[in-house]
């Protein structure tokens, strides 16, 4: 039998309360579960369910004070731990007698929900196709993303509760359809909940947000070209110049990224005419040349967020570069033009 000291989960400096607070539980938990765990030791009078930045938390309030200090007792001295879905859940008593409200933010119906976009390719998800989402279940006014520690979130306001109560109804819990992403976008899964907010503001059109009831609204700055001309496309991103050579980003390199392996990755797509890689700020970068634009695009589109390896190592981020032609003085393992039969030649 375990001893009190071995159980670190659990508050004794804390007078007792019937009321319970649990933490390390299941995404989701329901008022049903955590109801079964207590129900053992007396009745569960009453709950507040995925409390907490990762929802993972809860209170539980017994019918008698005895009752909970008789929870507390056997999980402290049980050799096997309180549980729901096999996870370890820690109990400890909480600073409050009673549960008073039930309804926390996230329960009360409003006009504007707040979705959390799970997968590991979240962030990809655009704006236009949260809008395209959402806009099944009825005019959607206002989005903003932002990136939370709960992950790559977003508001989505509805003129009325009644269309954001449908929409999340619908959509809580499902994937987003495949046909909406790109190919190289990951499954992502829609957690939603009511926001506190009733009027977003945003102050510019941009690829973080957009006022769908104001067309007039200025484009943010970040999103205007050097000509000073509005250069956006259907995210409100800044188009880039098309281009016949690609720079590569490598982030997450657990794993050697040599110039054969760049050079069979874009072959793919077509003959690579030369490479050069290279170090920017810490960073492993690569410049791809195609002979011509349409492969390049082809490439991107393909590769941009691809792992070269698995399980999300060495992953690829692409944009087009300003040259048309690069300049490879020596082949070694950093450079290497591909159009010159003998390369030895080009060789000091």
């Amino acid at each position: 039998m375990a001893s009190v000291s071995s159980q670190p989960q659990f508050r004794y400096t804390q007078p007792p309360s019937k009321v319970l607070h649990l933490r390390n539980l299941p995404w989701e938990c329901t008022e049903e579960e955590l109801i079964e765990l207590g129900k053992p030791f007396g009745k569960v009078v009453n709950t507040k369910c995925n409390v907490g930045a990762n929802r993972n938390q809860a209170f539980i309030e017994l019918a008698d004070l005895n009752q909970a200090i008789a929870m507390i007792s056997y999980y402290a001295s049980s050799s096997e731990p309180a549980q729901v879905r096999g996870k370890t859940v820690y109990l400890q008593y909480s600073n409050r007698q009673e549960i008073v409200n039930n309804k926390t933010t996230a329960d009360i119906a409003g006009n504007v929900l707040l979705v959390t976009i799970e997968g590991q390719d979240a962030r990809l998800v655009s704006i236009d196709v949260l809008h395209l989402v959402f806009s099944a279940f009825g005019f959607v006014h206002k989005i903003t993303t932002f990136e939370k520690t709960a992950g790559f979130q977003a508001l989505v306001q509805f003129s009325d509760g009644e269309t954001a109560t449908s929409a999340r109804n619908a959509l809580d819990g499902r994937i987003i359809p495949r046909y909406l992403l790109s190919d190289n976008i990951a499954p992502c899964t829609l957690r939603i909940t009511y926001s506190a907010h009733t009027d977003l503001t945003v102050k510019f059109q941009s690829h973080r947000s957009r006022d769908y009831t104001n067309p007039y609204l200025p484009v943010a700055p970040s999103a205007l070209d050097g000509s000073s001309q509005f250069n956006l496309g259907l995210d409100g991103k800044k188009l880039e110049p098309e281009s016949n050579v690609l720079l590569a980003s490598i982030e997450n390199m657990q794993y050697a990224v040599t110039l054969d392996v760049l050079h069979m990755v874009f072959s793919a797509f077509g003959p690579v005419q030369k490479i050069a890689m290279f170090d920017k700020n810490g960073a492993l970068q690569a410049l791809v040349q195609y002979p011509d634009v349409q492969t390049a695009v082809v490439a991107k589109e393909a590769l941009e967020g691809h792992c070269i390896y698995d399980g999300g190592f060495c992953k690829l981020h692409l944009s087009y570069s300003r040259h048309t032609d690069l300049s490879i003085k020596l082949n070694n393992d950093r450079s290497r033009d591909y159009t010159i039969a003998n390369p030895a030649l080009v060789n000091p």
